[in-house]
């Protein structure tokens, strides 16, 4: 079967990119000929790629650029399946990896300004965005889509015309390998190279877009749990501005800003605990790379891991959810999360949830849903 998936572009620290490719290599291995349309990709053996990349000014420019692009290519190749994980309408499936942007601006506009908010509204950009989903999800050649938590499947429904037996929730995979207790042997290393006692409770952030991921309100929550430390993971232009918060809050010598890191597993073996209050976030993949590590997880309730962390059909809870802007709740929740017997108990059944969702089952998953399509 050909194939197309549709991705801008590679970065080594990006969740969703890391998803694609490793999508990509498991369907080159199942026999599937895959060609990716993309402005840069990484090179992967056995996959075609077609370069996208109009020129751009500005981040409107940018996606409204590749849709174009994208759409003239596909109507020069015949695939007999395309799959999008970038908002261009009239692809066969899109994989809504983002979520919701109407959704993502409703949670922002919780902590903006009024000055902010009024910016935001008039932002070309996201009136863009908010334009295209629409032509996405109510197009007629949209045959399905993949959501990556429950949570987002209910926010398409919420805001578009969209028939509910087209959106699939397949979640995405992990490497319980690669990500795994064994990691625990990098402790006394990564936390000697930030001056962080082996007694101390350490948590630990993980992701790029710091605004989004919530970074302030871990920093905030540190304030209220003594002795803790936060190790933050990742990158963003706006570094300096949290590294004064720190220093605001009196927590500067508590919280270790490692950057951006080819391997975060020994980070996640360091580690007490993962911190993500995020702003909103479908599904991160540090989530579940944590959870393998046999880390509890502290997200946000509007984190789609927090269905994971909570559900009650696979044994209780694994980690502990709470509202990112509610900073009594989350000190609260770090406090608990200072208890040793607390962690390794929560932390043992989040390894065991996500040691089902591999590579292959998720493969296993997607495979069937394109032989569904085709026949």
């Amino acid at each position: 079967m050909r194939l197309a998936i549709v991705r801008q572009q590679y970065r080594a620290d990006g969740g969703a990119e890391r998803f694609t490719s490793s999508l990509i290599a498991a369907l080159g291995e199942n026999r599937y000929d895959v060609t990716v349309l993309a402005r840069r990709w990484q090179n992967h053996e056995g996959v075609t790629a077609i370069r996208c990349n109009p020129p751009r000014i500005g981040r409107l420019s940018r996606d409204w650029g590749f849709a174009l692009a994208v759409g003239r290519q596909l109507r020069e190749h015949r695939f007999d399946l395309v799959q999008s994980n970038e908002r261009v309408p009239g692809c066969d499936v899109y994989r809504a990896g983002d979520g919701v942007h109407r959704q993502w601006l409703a949670y922002r506009r919780r902590e903006q300004s009024w000055p902010a908010r009024f910016c935001s509204t008039l932002s070309p950009y996201h009136a863009y965005v908010q334009w295209v989903e629409s032509r996405v999800f109510e197009h007629p050649r949209l045959r399905a889509v993949i959501c990556n938590s429950q949570m987002v499947r209910q926010e398409i429904l919420k805001y578009f015309r969209v028939d509910p037996a087209k959106l699939h929730v397949i979640y995405n995979a992990v490497d319980s390998r690669r990500f795994g207790p064994h990691l625990k042997q990098h402790r006394a290393a990564v936390r000697s190279e930030f001056g962080i006692p082996d007694s101390a409770t350490l948590f630990v952030f993980v992701g790029s877009g710091f605004e989004r991921k919530g970074l302030r309100y871990a920093i905030e929550g540190l304030s209220g749990v003594a002795g803790s430390h936060l190790l933050v993971v990742g990158g963003d232009k706006q570094t300096p501005r949290y590294v004064r918060l720190a220093q605001k809050l009196g927590v500067a010598e508590r919280t270790h800003f490692a950057g951006v890191r080819g391997d975060v597993g020994p980070c996640y073996g360091a580690a007490d605990a993962l911190l993500l209050p995020t702003l909103y976030d479908p599904m991160p993949n540090v989530a579940l790379e944590a959870m393998a590590t046999g880390l509890p997880a502290l997200v946000s309730t509007a984190c789609g891991a927090a269905e994971l962390l909570t559900e009650t059909t696979h044994g209780g809870a694994r980690g502990l959810v709470c509202d990112a802007l509610d900073h009594a709740a989350l000190v609260r929740a770090m406090q608990i999360l200072t208890d040793r017997q607390v962690r390794e108990r929560l932390g043992r059944a989040a390894r065991l949830r996500v040691e089902t969702l591999t590579p292959g089952a998720m493969v296993a998953q997607l495979t069937a849903l394109y032989r569904k399509l085709l026949t």
